[in-house]
């Protein structure tokens, strides 16, 4: 049977997969940091509002799907992804859902950069090659778990969507293909801006985090 996960679940497993990778100090997440996480401005498409309890009753389903564990070894509960493991996938096609579920559709090129702090990809050809691998999944496995979509307008590439909430409308995701050649400097500068900036948020959650912890004041409130 395949799996269906709604929106919620996609960002805390999304989430989970990306602070196991890029804040492995404060991981397992607790509830609030997960929340903090979900919520990001960055790195988020779409951007999400979700409440603790909301993120908790999601939460409840994964750990039941097998998907996401709580850990037992601090007194505040803490939680962590099992999804390579839960899925049945290798960790390359892991990267490139847990990316899909965080950023929305992207092309191949933007996958690669985008997962540069994940994990490093050879060339374009080797993230296409797990892509491919995750669209033409037997349906003995549970059926296809990501989908190329349809060359939007105006577009040099086609983009790339998870499956793992259901079928996906390539018209449900606005694309950058009618920009004219020439944004593509603005593009390449705006990315490194979100880089910086996703890297910033996350060093403000690791403070918070230790600040909390230790019961004093953090200097960037």
């Amino acid at each position: 049977m395949p799996l269906l996960l709604s929106p919620v679940e996609a960002r805390i497993l999304g989430t989970l997969m990306e602070k196991a990778r890029t804040v492995p100090d404060s991981y397992p997440l607790s509830l609030n940091t997960l929340m903090l996480g979900c919520n990001q401005k960055s790195s988020r498409e779409p951007t999400m509002n979700l409440s603790e309890g909301e993120i908790a009753t999601a939460l409840e389903r994964l750990l039941s799907l097998g998907l996401a564990r709580q850990s037992s070894s601090s007194r505040v509960a803490r939680y962590e992804h099992n999804f390579q493991r839960g899925v049945g996938v290798p960790e390359q096609s892991a990267v490139l859902l847990g990316l899909l579920m965080l950023r929305g559709p992207q092309t191949s090129a933007e996958l690669r950069l985008n997962a540069e702090r994940w994990y490093r990809f050879a060339d374009i050809s080797s993230v296409e090659g797990f892509l491919e691998e995750l669209q033409e999944r037997p349906e003995h496995k549970g059926g296809a778990l990501a989908v190329k979509l349809p060359r939007a307008p105006g577009a040099r590439e086609q983009r790339w969507a998870h499956l793992l909430c259901g079928p996906v409308s390539a018209t449900a995701w606005p694309t950058q293909g009618s920009e004219s050649a020439g944004a593509t400097a603005d593009n390449a500068l705006a990315e490194r801006v979100a880089r910086l900036e996703r890297e910033l948020a996350e060093l403000q959650e690791t403070v918070q985090r230790l600040c909390t912890e230790l019961g004093v004041s953090s200097t960037h409130q």
